[in-house]
């Protein structure tokens, strides 16, 4: 932790959904100022909840937004200088039209773009865009739900950089010993990665999207301890039918035909499985020794000046990898820019650049099956990062993002040395990615001039 720095301590019940629905569970903060003393409490738990923020709901404002919005904005200014690592600029000076960004803003005080609370934007290392909605301001953590997934895959880089971990072909079952004899026992189930958890692609019969898999993230937060829950799941049918999407491995290995068969032998398919990301966290935390999120203070939010962070833990006190991490927004823009930069932050290096290289290649293609949460066949999977093409002005550029429920986005635009962060609390409502979708492509990329 850096000196001077001091975590806000706080605790309260929260909502972590982080796939189609939501679950309460206890939530406390994991910032102080010296070691974490975690004090986990007993919660009663339900399968059929609904999603909560304590944030003021946009749409109870929207009279008073339209009102606002047919007004003229004041003029623009830059975002303000704070001791936070953040260069600031004039959005015009790095390319990007100060017009086309005050159209967006008026958009979204008109009410386009419902329950969106914040957007920041930066490009070539200046921070250029900031604003706030539906009563947020810049000091406001933001729960953007599986945003978190892609921050796992980032400790669990360094986990294996340091040499906590010996790589990602590591059988996950080694890192529990004391979890056996698991339920359902297979050889399938030995042989499950790290990789097949960060690639969403393991043979566990865990799928967020349908109601009726034994590893739906709801029946997982009813249990007690999310490992053992996660473990002790069946894998699929070797018929592979019970999963989503077969997945064409791409990850530079042996010929796409060969590895393909290799996946079908052990049950690998796209599956979004929440509980698996989660049990990622647990092998940090038994390989490192360390509370996590202490370590991901120490290698992760300290270098890059995060000092306020809350995650979420599971009744056996366990920091959930899965969901619920709650950052401020200009904090998550450091982590984009932490990517766009190779894994470094201000010509520091906080992650090595080959893991960096790799988490960003597509390891698992939607190449048959129906589409999963929206995917579509122009839709890749990495190390827990999402990978696309979004268009603008005519143009196309791939892109690098988190996404999470309600449509938080964490957007990285490689070609563009652009990154923006587009946090919403739209939670569960249909067509909530294809919202901040629309308002990525037509305002912020819109908005790059040069």
């Amino acid at each position: 932790m850096r000196p001077g720095t001091t975590f806000v301590t706080t605790s309260s019940i929260a909502m972590l959904p982080t796939g189609p629905r939501a679950c309460p569970f206890w939530s406390l903060s994991s910032a102080r100022v010296a070691s974490l003393s975690l004090v986990v409490a007993a919660s009663a738990f339900s399968t059929s909840c609904r999603p909560h923020s304590h944030l003021l709901e946009q749409d109870d404002a929207r009279a008073s937004s339209t009102d606002f919005a047919s007004a003229s904005l004041p003029p623009y200014h830059p975002p303000p200088p704070l001791d936070d690592g953040w260069s600031v600029a004039r959005a015009d000076a790095v390319g990007m039209s100060v017009e086309k960004l005050g159209a967006m803003e008026r958009a979204i005080r008109a009410g386009d773009f419902p329950k969106l609370t914040s957007v920041a934007i930066a490009r070539h290392g200046k921070l250029v865009y900031e604003a706030y909605f539906s009563e947020t301001d810049g000091g406001t953590l933001h729960n953007t739900r599986s945003v978190t997934k892609t921050v796992t895959g980032m400790l669990l880089g360094i986990a294996i950089e340091k040499g906590f971990v010996a790589g990602v072909d590591a059988p996950v079952v080694s890192f529990f010993p004391d979890m056996r004899p698991l339920a359902n026992p297979d050889p399938r189930k030995e042989a499950i990665t790290l990789e097949d958890f960060l690639t969403m692609s393991s043979a566990l019969e865990c799928n967020d999207g349908e109601d009726d898999s034994r590893g739906n993230e709801e029946r997982m937060y009813v249990e007690k301890d999310w490992v053992k829950f996660t473990l002790h799941l069946p894998v699929r049918k070797p018929d592979g039918k019970d999963g989503g999407p077969r997945i064409d491995r791409r990850d530079g290995g042996p010929r796409a035909e060969s590895v393909e068969a290799g996946n079908a032998d052990r049950g690998r398919r796209f599956s979004y499985c929440t509980a698996g990301v989660g049990t990622l966290g647990g092998v940090i935390e038994r390989a490192t020794k360390t509370p996590l999120a202490e370590f991901a203070n120490a290698v992760l939010f300290a270098p890059l000046g995060i000092d306020r962070a809350t995650w979420r833990y599971s009744p056996v006190g366990l920091a959930f990898t899965g969901g619920g991490l709650e950052l401020k927004s200009r904090d998550l823009l450091k982590l984009a820019e932490l990517y766009l930069d190779g894994g470094t932050w201000k010509g520091a290096r906080v992650i090595a650049e080959s893991w960096v290289s790799r988490s960003v290649q597509p390891h698992a293609t939607f190449v048959a099956g129906p589409p999963l949460f929206r995917v579509d066949d122009k839709t890749e999977y990495g190390y827990l990062w999402w990978l696309r093409s979004f268009s603008a002005n005519g143009k196309t550029w791939p892109v690098w993002f988190m996404s999470g429920n309600g449509g938080n986005k964490v957007v990285i635009v490689p070609e563009l040395r652009l990154v923006a962060v587009l946090s919403s609390v739209n939670y569960n409502a249909k067509g909530m990615h294809l919202a901040t979708e629309r308002l990525l492509q037509e305002h912020v990329l819109a908005a790059v001039i040069d």
